[in-house]
């Protein structure tokens, strides 16, 4: 599959502000020749993705970007080509979704106490029946009511974990999340591990138990890991045999990221088809 890939994006299936083939028709217009659809938690895009591939000219990639928590901080996992219909994920993802809508409702019910904002008001940002519901359409109807300028604003005040508002939600651990994705015949990539600093990268023994349960690679191609992050991501990759992914991470407007920023090697993608064995390529 040559050309360019992009292998981590999110449609208004989750925090996307585009639908899953606008996503598509937007990646081809972009001169991308494969791109990857990763909502939180969901696959409820993967057949609406597919169809818009056909029209695009290009391949999609179906995924997930799998909720998971570790030592008490959020860590995602990106699950690619695995059987959507497996029982264990998802009963897993039903568990996290309805995790994270109990979440945003409390979260809007506490900022309500200080802010014009209703229930209602975090729905209306939501594509409906299926969507996985963050913080995202939280930020959004921030912003629709005038409360914030943008994403970013909201994110950093109002939305932040040490705002007084915040709420966590389930999340398994990560080893659990990747041998859900394996026993799926799915491949697993842990998402941008390099946000925090070479010191907070996930720790080597830590790292060594996800190998063991099948992680196969780690996403280093990522506007937000740092500089320091990815050096020592690189490191870890040689030192476990790993295999080095680059994406966009995509959100439409929701984000700056832009589509192909990141991209991953046409080599490394032929090896995730190679291991997939739950789901196909959509082209």
């Amino acid at each position: 599959m040559p050309g360019a890939i992009d292998l981590h994006t999110h449609s208004s299936v989750s925090d996307g502000t585009e639908s899953p083939s606008e996503l598509v028709a937007a990646a081809g217009r972009a001169g991308l020749s494969a791109v990857a659809l990763t909502d939180h938690d969901s696959t409820a895009g993967w057949a609406e993705a597919g169809a818009a591939a056909r029209e695009a000219g290009l391949t999609v990639i179906p995924g997930m970007e799998l909720s998971t928590r570790f030592g008490g901080k959020s860590v995602h996992l990106l699950g690619y080509l695995f059987d959507p219909a497996d029982s264990g994920l998802v009963a897993e993802t039903a568990r996290i979704r309805r995790s994270r809508v109990d979440r945003a409702e409390a979260m809007a019910q506490r900022i309500a106490a200080d802010y014009p904002l209703r229930w209602e008001d975090v729905l209306r940002q939501t594509g409906g029946e299926g969507t996985t519901v963050g913080r995202p359409h939280i930020a959004d109807a921030l912003v629709a009511l005038g409360i914030v300028a943008d994403r970013g604003e909201a994110f950093a005040g109002i939305l932040h974990p040490r705002s007084g508002y915040y709420v966590p939600h389930y999340a398994p651990d990560p080893v659990e999340g990747v041998r859900l994705i394996r026993a799926a015949g799915g491949v697993a990539v842990l998402a941008h591990p390099g946000t925090r600093g070479a010191a907070n990268v996930i720790p080597q023994d830590a790292l060594a138990v996800l190998v063991d349960a099948g992680l196969f690679g780690l996403e280093i191609g990522h506007r937000e890991n740092t500089d320091d992050g990815k050096q020592r991501l690189h490191q870890l990759a040689d030192a476990f045999g790993l295999a080095a992914t680059g994406s966009s991470d995509y959100h439409g407007a929701g984000k700056p990221n832009r589509l192909g920023e990141n991209t991953t090697s046409p080599a490394v993608l032929d090896e995730i088809v190679a291991r997939g064995s739950g789901s196909e390529p959509l082209s």
